[in-house]
């Protein structure tokens, strides 16, 4: 097995489309849309190419085809490939690969040491962080922003990082402080959760010091996914965070609902429309507004201002919360007979 980038220049070629989905290719991903095999569909595609290099007919699944690509760089891109490549060696690390995949892509936390893997080949849990693979920029003496020389780098220190992960405290120190720091502010209650089984909502309270002594600013961080996913338990996640004289808020479905998964529950996108026009002809004295949100790709609604940016709304979050969950029962009613 060979690794290339994906590039034009393959779009004839007959190659194995791994993590993400290209055409002209057999699928191993679980990118919507894919038509990778069912026998070995999983909710990550690093797991799925597990099950691809342990499946006894692994050569029919591959049609013999020797040339591996992705069309991006995160973790579970780089472990998905590296698996492939590696073969059954890489089953011996089954449970190190799919813990950093899951962080990575999921932004869930599967233990310290699949966060700290993941940081190390992706950076930080916030989905907008654009600064690069801190591995690729250590390796390199600089910025790395060219996925194809990520892969270059990266790819032949997968082993280590999983193995001998405290090797690269340097790389992913600061970014698991902020996590910690995260997840204590829940374990305190300083931040919190609270479900809405009915509806499948959790409305969750960010304290202002969430990420730190120098506090948790909406205007300036994303929301500590990591930390949410590991408390929170609905199939809508509004998050509301102290600002100013009011609150900050956004809504976003777990964040493995982009994808196409097996074990996790699909998540039904719900039109919020109607929600969004109720929220705001309850605002008072506002400079913002609530809007559908799909900048990302978990978000479902923000109150933001004129600029995009985190705005402070005057309505507090059980007034919120309460509107949310009206919304949602409605959304899930059955619709009448002869309608």
């Amino acid at each position: 097995m060979r690794f290339e980038y994906y590039h034009a220049g393959l779009d004839d070629a007959q190659k194995l489309s791994i993590d993400g989905t290209v055409g002209n290719a057999i699928h191993f991903s679980h990118w919507e849309g894919n038509e990778t095999p069912a026998s070995v569909k999983a909710d990550t595609s690093t797991e799925i190419a597990l099950n691809l290099v342990a499946a006894p007919d692994r050569d029919e699944l591959t049609k013999g085809i020797e040339l591996v690509t992705n069309n991006h760089f995160d973790t579970d891109g780089v472990l998905s490939v590296w698996t492939v490549l590696a073969g059954k060696r890489a089953l011996d690390l089954r449970r190190e690969l799919i813990a950093a995949a899951e962080a990575g892509d999921f932004s869930e936390f599967t233990g310290e040491s699949g966060v700290r893997a993941s940081i190390v080949i992706q950076g930080s849990d916030d989905p907008m962080d654009e600064a690069g693979s801190p591995l690729a920029r250590h390796l390199a003496g600089a910025a790395v922003l060219d996925h194809a020389r990520a892969y270059e780098l990266v790819l032949p220190q997968v082993e280590r990082v999983l193995t001998r992960t405290d090797d690269y405290e340097f790389l992913w120190r600061d970014v698991w402080a902020r996590i910690a720091a995260a997840m204590e502010s829940f374990e305190r209650g300083a931040s919190r959760v609270e479900e809405f089984s009915e509806e499948k909502l959790s409305l969750i309270t960010l304290a202002p010091d969430v990420h730190s002594s120098a506090g948790f600013k909406p205007t300036k961080h994303g929301a500590p996914f990591t930390a949410i996913s590991r408390y929170a338990r609905g199939e809508l996640f509004l998050i509301a965070q102290p600002l100013g004289d009011g609150w900050s808020y956004r809504a976003d479905f777990p964040y493995y609902s982009w994808a196409e998964t097996v074990v996790r529950p699909r998540i039904v996108r719900k039109d919020f429309s109607a929600l969004v026009a109720r929220l705001n002809e309850l605002e008072r004295d506002s400079q913002g507004t609530w809007k559908i949100d799909k900048s990302e790709l978990a978000s479902a609604l923000k109150f933001a201002g004129p600029d995009e940016a985190p705005a402070q709304s005057s309505l507090e979050p059980d007034v919120v919360a309460s509107e949310t969950r009206a919304a949602l029962r409605e959304a899930s009613a059955p619709a009448a007979v002869g309608a």
